[in-house]
């Protein structure tokens, strides 16, 4: 069906729904008109799916969307696993009669009233109907199902914090995306940013910096204000429980053995230089934790805690950017070296986080970290020679590689067995620069535009079909350093997140000129939403930095 001969009810189908569904036809008929006598219903395992949609939709449409029964509803949701629809899937089929939306399983449902209310006019997404506002559903058959399990995205509160109501709000939009994965990042070198109760000094005193590096000139330059805050822990539960309602699962990340300057300031005992203040610059502190059984004692604890708070089955420890130098010339550090018959501080490095990695497989879970956890064992990154195969201890059979510098961890964690997230800098950093206009604000990285979001491919190129199938997807990562407010935010992540969410949930070809006009649609779904968001053509007068250095 060309693009010229569509209707009206067709295009508004086929050229503005994101991501986009595998299958779409206009079906025949003015569609279903939603009013004041409109009825829903849902089986019991859609029933949460249901109180999303009366909440959400109801509220910006102004009809109640009563219940109804399964006979005389208008919309109806179900779930049924036998509908031939994968995992995540559904069938979404409007007719004047009504509109049915069948899941293989609840989130499949959530996705199909997703879809069902791109499908109405954007100002949908408004908490209240505009005046004189119609609302139709136009008649249409949709089949689709998502290419990934694993559609994430991380976000950084520990450069600059983004409190709990920012936190709801970034799932609720990564959700409209029909996103699953929010990955926190809950502590660095510049705070920790979660209330742990064995540990109260990590938020009493670690969780607030004297002030902040501004733009990435050198030498730095700072703003002289504190800067901090952090989650007590009814707040994780309430951002966990939004998000499942959402079928998003959180994954926390706490950062080690670098990394980890906030936490050494809590509890100096942790480091190899008694106590450090917490960082007010970006960049690699050269303090790391010590390798001891007290500090591997500590983290123990810190984790079991968060296993309380966070059910998902994977919890990231990090794992990147660690220097050596402390370790060389620190007697305990060496004296493990020796005692476990390791070659040199990488493998040392590799011994502390297996020693986490056991630890959480004896809880039922799954450790995930950045690709540095490769070496001392299987991989020397980019930096060394390739460890001998065979001949060190390697992960637990569950854990999972994030693959952030380039392509190569992922690819030599897919062929040594291991699941792998796709998260390469080149495609995958939204602090990354959107242009080379001058107008940017606080440029640094490499030039990531939507189109280059978009047409880049999650699967390695030379993976064998078998190795591939250890790809469980891919994520973007919202590195904060530079994003220091809620309008920042928006202004980075958007609309590269929605091309980013139609490379991972939509099969076959990507074409941008396809993509472009979609996009534009939706911004207006944006707009409706109050994101702040990037227009294509650069950013507004106010989104511009003057005098905000950033770096090559």
């Amino acid at each position: 069906m060309s693009v010229n001969g569509l209707d009206r009810i067709g295009a508004a189908v086929s050229d503005t729904l994101i991501p986009r569904p595998r299958e779409s036809s206009p079906g025949d008929g003015p569609g279903l008109a939603l009013t004041a006598r409109t009825r829903v219903h849902a089986g019991a395992e859609a029933a949460g799916v249901l109180a999303w949609l009366r909440r959400e939709v109801g509220s910006a449409i102004g009809l109640p969307l009563e219940r109804g029964g399964e006979s005389d509803a208008q919309i109806r949701l179900s779930v049924d696993p036998g509908a031939g629809l994968s995992p995540e899937g559904y069938r979404l089929v409007v007719d004047s009669e009504g509109a049915s939306v069948i899941g293989h399983d609840a989130a499949g449902v959530f996705y199909g009233a997703q879809t069902l209310r791109q499908l109405l006019p954007a100002d949908v997404y408004r908490g209240a109907p505009p005046v004189g506002a119609e609302w139709v559903l136009p008649a249409v058959s949709i089949t689709d199902t998502p290419r990934f399990r694993w559609r994430g995205a991380m976000l950084d509160i520990a450069r600059h914090f983004q409190p709990k109501r920012e936190i709801l709000r970034f799932v609720d939009l990564m959700a409209m995306h029909k996103l699953n994965v929010l990955h926190l990042h809950l502590s660095d070198d510049q705070g920790w940013r979660v209330q742990i109760r064995r540990y109260p000094k990590l938020t009493e005193e670690g969780s607030w910096r004297t002030e902040s590096q501004v733009g990435a000139v050198r030498p730095p330059v700072f703003d002289g204000r504190p800067h901090g805050g952090y989650l007590a822990q009814d707040d994780v539960r309430e951002i966990v429980a939004h998000a499942a309602e959402r079928h998003v699962r959180v994954v926390p990340e706490i950062d080690v053995p670098g990394h980890s300057r906030a936490a050494i300031h809590a509890y100096p005992e942790l480091g190899e230089a008694g106590r450090v203040p917490v960082g007010t610059q970006w960049g690699i502190f050269e303090e790391v934790l010590a390798v001891t059984d007290g500090v591997l004692d500590f983290y123990r604890n810190v984790i079991d805690e968060l296993l309380e708070l966070f059910p998902s089955p994977f919890f990231h420890i990090g794992g990147d950017e660690c220097p050596k130098a402390q370790w060389k010339d620190s007697p305990s550090a060496q004296q493990r070296i020796r005692e476990e018959g390791l070659a040199d501080e990488h493998e040392l490095q590799s011994w502390f986080i297996r020693r986490l990695d056991q630890h959480l497989a004896s809880r039922g879970r799954r450790m995930v970290g950045w690709d540095e956890i490769l070496e001392g064992w299987l991989w020397a990154g980019q930096d060394g020679p390739r460890a001998p195969e065979g001949e060190r201890e390697g992960l637990s059979a569950g854990a999972a590689v994030m693959s952030w510098r380039g392509e190569e961890g992922g690819v030599a964690a897919a062929r040594a067995g291991h699941d792998v997230v796709m998260a390469p800098t080149e495609t995958s950093y939204l602090d990354y620069r959107q242009s080379e206009s001058e107008d940017e604000p606080v440029k640094v990285g490499t030039l990531l535009r939507v189109e280059d979001v978009y047409l880049s491919e999650p699967v390695p190129e030379g993976l064998s079909p078998q190795e591939a199938e250890h790809v469980l997807g891919a994520q973007v990562n919202v590195w904060t350093e530079h994003i220091d407010t809620p309008r920042r935010l928006d202004y980075m992540v958007f609309p590269r997140l929605s091309a980013f969410a139609e490379k991972v949930w939509s099969a076959g070809a990507r074409d941008y000129a396809e993509f472009e006009p979609r996009l534009r649609a939706h911004l207006l779904r944006l707009d409706a939403a109050g994101v702040e968001y990037r227009p294509l053509e650069g950013p507004r007068p106010w989104q511009t930095r003057p005098g905000v250095i950033g770096r090559d």
